[in-house]
């Protein structure tokens, strides 16, 4: 056997090659472009080599590459799967040449039955059944001469033809005239031969191939007959084993035949023989040769209990038993094979290309679903290659149970990013034509396929993929909820469709997309208004917000600018976006590029996924009391903390902050939104041990909406916001409010308004019922307050062992507990860790999630679940039980990890910084320079070393 195998070849096969030769025992060597470097074949190899950038003919049909890697990595033979170099005669005779062994058929074989009119000839004296045709045309006249005698319709081809290419139907002597020399200029540009041919055309012709085996020494043997006759533009699409409604006689002339012919020429190796066969007459013609191979060769494989390329190994290597002795199981059940590619079925099947986010085949266990495939999560599909991303298939005792799991394992795959045929594939083997096995080469070519999508024309500044509650249970470790940044609309969008709480929507900033419906749906508009107008039909009608619209097939959504108020629109559409959940949200995260559409907005060209609906929009819009009031000048109230007077800030700061009509800023995002206003006096001179400035504390998780004073200039944290920092809050907005701050933009004026934490509660269980009931309940009251009026510290408490318990509010869903005086204390940081151990084994209902820092705990609660003094009630119960027991001991470990010094992306952080927030920021414009003045150091090579030599505790 041979020690090492190159495996001249990429996707699919390159992967099911290796692990067949590590079940040999051989040594797998691939090779690949640079784009196919993440593929599968190239990890799972045991050497992989590059062939550098560029197309198939620069890479994978590169003969100097190829042997190059041949010298150098030792490998004593070459499979080359299928597609590429498996048919090329050249390829193989400098295999033979060089002494390498190509495990295929012969070179004189390949160019024996690579040529048409030479393979009819071998056919023909083989006794293989032949279509009525003629032997190389010499001009015109003799071809309108012969199409005659063979009857109209004919088939005009190029000898060297191939994939469909250089092959011209015809109906009569004026279609024939038509296209005689354009038939002839393209076999000579493709494949340097002008040869053609005559062959009479069935009509409704179904492609029955048999897959033939050959010792190379003149015995051959058949498994079985594939029908292949699902088709689009002569490329297969589906295939199976065995044939359905064919006779055995029919069966058993076919395999016969074709072994017959592949024993007068020796053949070697694997190959198959194809037919076309004609229904009507229940008769079956030869067709070609294929000298490789077979995409489709796995149904047979399953079928029949054999391994075709362990076989050509062994051939090759000369240990292959005799044929007649070899133990063949089949044909046994059913096997159905469906081939995924990544084009767009919607578009006229134009190839796709881009990220694969999401990757999700069902459990194959070999033997009743096998799936062929070179994916990974996150890999990048190439234009440059054959676009075919896995195979499918199915085996069964019989066709029904076969085909009903096929459906099952499409059902339940996920490729999402690009576009695939996977629906397509879906919906044809659910046709009646399909399913009573009578589908002809042709049918697919007239098959009307409606795809269930939205082709994005232009995208708009920001639109992204959103859903409600958005991302949970991720905050403590940094990752944000994303969702709607105005909640409200979408929420009501949702609810105006009758559509599921969590169904996905498109959020949409200042500019609104085009969108084109490939299929018929219903949309609701909420949010601010950007000019809508859907055009059927080159008629365009305005659409207003808030009223459900049916939407036909082939309609045109376009979007404007968000004129007056708000800023941002909100599409919904009957049953929700389509794409892969990401840590149980479909919100896209833009910073941490996970979420939605491959974790960013969308782009024109992009496609997305929805469900058909063709029912009737509803009559009904949003009562005009239920519609969100946007404006220019907003109040939005506010819970007064976590932080306030006179800690951190004096009573004339707090004056300042609730009297001022705050201005927005025009870097603002739904990371945060920047305020323009007064700048505070601050309590304190400087931050002490946490920093410079007296708006920094050693850390501060964060609530949702809450209002973080990043040094002198407030920030509304958004739904994309930092769950942790180093900065003071005043104030945090209420849930109720939430939404307006997704409308705001820039140049808008607020002023904040301090409410009770009761009747924050009050207006957010309001919000919830007119949600739910789509009526508008009274507005609870609410008491004209001073910010003197509360408190930011809820409860003050002290344990056992002296160290001080101080509940902060924020907000009306977040309780931040710290422990001890604002100084960095380890024994702290262990209390904190500890007491959201315990926490957490208490299982406390209501308790969200609880984010830690150095010192404080934040518990993230809902008020249905949990009343706050009850929670604080716990929380101290825990926090004593802890401090009396033993001494506390906490998990950890010792990470090694790179460091990179002055990186690029830092200097680019501090440009931006410079040019969009302020340029008169202590650490600009050098940040390193900065580091060096505060330590006192002499050089930034000082700051170098520090950095480098130490050792990091991380909180």
């Amino acid at each position: 056997m041979f020690d090492k195998v190159l495996i001249a070849n990429r996707g699919a096969i390159a992967v099911r090659i290796i692990r067949t030769l590590r079940e040999l025992g051989v040594k797998s060597v691939a090779v690949y472009a640079e784009a196919d470097r993440e593929s599968r074949h190239v990890s799972l190899a045991d050497e992989a080599y590059s062939l550098g950038e560029g197309s198939a003919a620069q890479t994978y049909l590169n003969h100097e590459k190829l042997f190059a890697v041949i010298r150098e990595s030792g490998a004593q033979a070459v499979h080359p799967g299928y597609g590429f170099l498996s048919e090329n005669a050249g390829f193989c005779r400098r295999c033979e040449d060089s002494g390498v062994i190509f495990l295929g058929p012969t070179p004189e074989q390949m160019e024996a039955f690579g040529l048409k009119h030479s393979a009819r000839d071998l056919a023909q004296k083989a006794g293989v059944p032949m279509l009525p045709g003629t032997d190389l045309l010499t001009s015109l006249d003799e071809a309108l001469v012969q199409a005659k005698q063979i009857g109209y319709p004919v088939m005009l081809k190029s000898t060297a033809g191939g994939g469909g290419i250089g092959m011209q139907l015809c109906y009569s002597d004026e279609e024939l005239s038509r296209h005689f020399e354009s038939v002839k200029r393209l076999g000579e540009n493709n494949f340097s031969n002008d040869g053609i041919f005559l062959e009479k055309f069935v009509e409704q012709a179904r492609h029955i191939e048999v897959q033939i085996f050959g010792d190379g020494r003149g015995a051959a043997i058949a498994l079985g007959e594939r029908d292949c006759s699902s088709q689009r533009r002569n490329q297969k699409v589906i295939e199976e084993t065995p044939a359905p409604n064919l006779s055995d006689a029919v069966r058993n002339e076919l395999q016969q035949s074709a072994v017959a012919l592949m024993e007068s020429i020796a053949y070697r190796s694997a190959g198959t023989v194809e037919y076309i066969y004609d229904p009507a007459g229940k008769q079956a013609y030869f067709l070609e040769v294929n000298t490789r191979l077979q995409v489709e060769h796995g149904v047979t494989e399953q079928v029949f209990g054999v391994d075709l390329v362990a076989w050509m190994v062994k051939l090759g290597a000369d240990e292959m038993a005799p044929l007649d002795s070899l133990e063949v199981s089949g044909p046994n059940g059913h096997a159905i094979q469906v081939r995924v590619y990544a084009e767009d079925p919607g578009k006229d099947f134009q190839p796709s290309a881009g990220l694969l986010p999401e990757v999700s085949f069902p459990t194959a266990d070999g033997q009743h679903l096998r799936i062929d495939h070179w994916l990974e999560p996150g890999i990048e599909v190439s234009p440059f290659f054959d676009p075919m991303l896995a195979k499918i298939i199915a085996w069964q005792p019989d066709r029904e149970q076969a085909l009903a799991a096929l459906l099952e394992a499409l059902e339940s795959t996920e490729l999402y990013g690009i576009e695939t045929n996977l629906a397509y594939v879906s919906k044809i083997l659910q046709e009646p034509i399909f399913r009573n096995g009578e589908i002809y080469t042709r049918f697919l070519n007239g098959y009307a396929y409606s795809a269930e999508t939205i082709d994005v024309l232009t995208a708009g500044t920001m639109t992204t993929i959103q859903d409600v509650p958005g991302r949970t249970g991720y905050w403590p470790v940094g990752v944000p909820p994303s969702g709607p940044f105005d909640d409200y609309s979408f929420r009501l969008g949702n609810r105006l469709l009758g559509n599921s709480e969590d169904a996905a929507g498109l959020e949409m900033t200042l500019n609104g997309a085009t969108l084109r419906f490939n299929t018929a749906s219903r949309i609701v508009l909420a949010g601010a208004d950007m000019t809508a107008e859907l055009e059927v039909g080159g008629e365009a009608q305005p659409l207003s917000n808030w009223q459900p619209v049916a939407v036909p097939a082939g309609a045109i959504l376009k979007l404007g600018k968000a004129s007056g108020a708000g800023a941002r629109s909100y599409l919904l559409v009957a049953g929700g976006i389509h794409c892969p959940d990401y840590l149980g949200s479909k919100s896209t995260f833009t910073l941490g590029q996970f979420g939605g559409h491959c974790g960013r907005a969308l782009r024109k060209g992009d496609v997305l996924h929805i469900s058909s609906d063709s029912a009737e929009a509803a009559p009904a819009i949003l009562p005009e009391t239920l519609v969100p009031a946007l404006t220019n000048q907003w109040q939005v109230r506010v819970i007064y903390g976590p932080h306030g007077a006179p800690d951190f800030f004096t009573e004339g700061d707090m004056d300042a902050f609730f009297a001022a009509e705050w201005e927005v800023h025009y870097n603002s995002s739904r990371t945060g939104v920047r305020l323009i206003g007064p700048k505070p006096e601050w309590a304190r001179s400087d931050g002490g041990e946490a920093g410079m400035h007296p708006s920094n504390i050693h850390d501060n998780a964060y609530a949702f909406g809450t209002i973080d004073f990043t040094g002198d200039m407030p920030v509304i944290l958004g739904p994309d916001g930092p769950s942790l920092g180093g900065f003071v809050c005043p104030a945090t907005v209420i849930n109720a409010d939430l939404w307006k701050l997704g409308q705001l933009k820039a140049g808008d004026k607020i002023r904040f308004v301090p409410v009770a934490l009761e009747e924050a509660d009050a207006l957010a269980e309001a919000r919830k019922d007119r949600i739910a009931r789509l009526i508008a309940p009274a507005e609870p009251a609410v008491v004209e307050h001073h910010w003197s009026d509360f408190s930011p510290i809820y409860r003050t408490d002290k344990l056992p062992d002296g160290t001080d318990l101080v509940f902060r509010l924020a907000g009306d869903t977040f309780l931040l507990v710290e422990f001890g005086e604002l100084n960095l204390d380890l024994a702290l940081r262990f209390k904190v860790h500890s007491l959201m151990l315990e926490l957490e084994d208490r299982n406390i209902a209501g308790v969200v999630e609880m984010t830690p820092g150095i010192r404080s705990l934040q518990l993230h609660y809902d008020p249905d679940q949990v009343e706050l003094p009850e929670l604080v009630k716990l929380v101290v119960a825990a926090s004593t039980a802890l401090t009396e027991s033993a001494d506390l001991t906490v998990p950890s470990r010792i990470v090694h990890i790179p460091l990179s010094w002055n990186d690029a992306a830092c200097k680019l952080a501090v440009e931006k910084y410079v040019q969009s927030v302020r340029q008169d920021a202590p650490w600009c414009p050098d940040n390193l320079e900065f580091i060096r003045r505060i330590n006192g150091l002499n050089a930034i090579d000082d700051v170098k070393k520090i950095v480098f030599d130490a050792s990091y505790v991380v909180m």
